[in-house]
């Protein structure tokens, strides 16, 4: 059967897909993993092999930014490649006083907090509206290993479609999703596309900024960055593996 992306299968033997939103966090994940990257074969590229940590061969793909732009370009590598496990990872904000800036969060659930409707009672979310469903939940053996590696928070991360700019909207996805530790916006589309494919998600952020009123002068994007670069130096790949298999 001839291929649609060349000769080479993106992820052919690949054991790990790591979903980033942007570059510069392609960049991180890169660095991290230790070797240089090798560009591989997706329309509208963004799809790097980014070396075999523990024998273990990692993809890292910048999917653009949004549950819609990361569950298509999650999609379209998965439809070309076979991976065991997808990675939705970034910077992120942190909820106070569970994810402090600079710090690591490993999601036990991931979110989709803003998909539903506006009532005169408050918010209903597509679940409560009988349309789906709202969480994906990771195989708590690999959050619970990714969380002790990274000595990271785990918690739930949720995913929305505009970034929380007051402290009004901040609680109140507290309120509504108690224990919340990250707030991003790409987590729930990666791991849509991967329950389509049956592979399992997980999603690691690492903290720029608190959730709360815009301040772009606190935000510390450097040092979160910094954070996901050791975030992926850090794992243990085939152990990881193995608890997202274990489920």
């Amino acid at each position: 059967m001839s291929l649609p992306y060349g000769d080479e299968q993106p992820g052919t033997t690949a054991g790990l897909l790591v979903v980033v939103a942007v570059r510069a966090e392609a960049e991180a994940v890169l660095r991290g993993l230790g070797s240089g990257p090798r560009p591989l074969p997706l329309p509208g590229g963004g799809l790097w092999r980014g070396g075999e940590p523990g024998g273990v061969p990692v993809d890292v793909l910048a999917g653009g930014v949004g549950p819609a732009a990361a569950a298509a370009a999650t999609a379209a590598a998965l439809s070309a490649g076979r991976y065991r496990l997808v990675v939705s990872a970034g910077i992120a904000g942190g909820f106070a006083p569970h994810a402090p800036v600079g710090g690591t969060v490993v999601a036990s659930e991931i979110v989709a907090a803003d998909l539903g409707a506006d009532t005169p009672e408050g918010f209903l979310d597509v679940s409560e509206l009988g349309f789906g469903g709202v969480r994906h939940r990771p195989a708590p053996g690999a959050v619970a290993l990714a969380a002790k590696v990274l000595d990271a928070v785990p918690g739930p991360v949720l995913t929305v479609t505009t970034v929380t700019g007051s402290a009004e909207r901040a609680a109140a996805l507290a309120a509504r999703h108690p224990g919340a530790a990250a707030e991003a916006m790409e987590g729930f589309g990666v791991a849509e596309a991967a329950a389509r494919f049956g592979v399992p998600a997980l999603e690691i952020r690492t903290v720029s900024n608190p959730v709360g009123p815009r301040d772009r002068a606190a935000w510390r994007i450097g040092e979160a960055l910094a954070a996901l670069e050791r975030a992926f130096a850090a794992l243990p790949y085939p152990e990881l593996l193995q608890e997202a298999a274990d489920g």
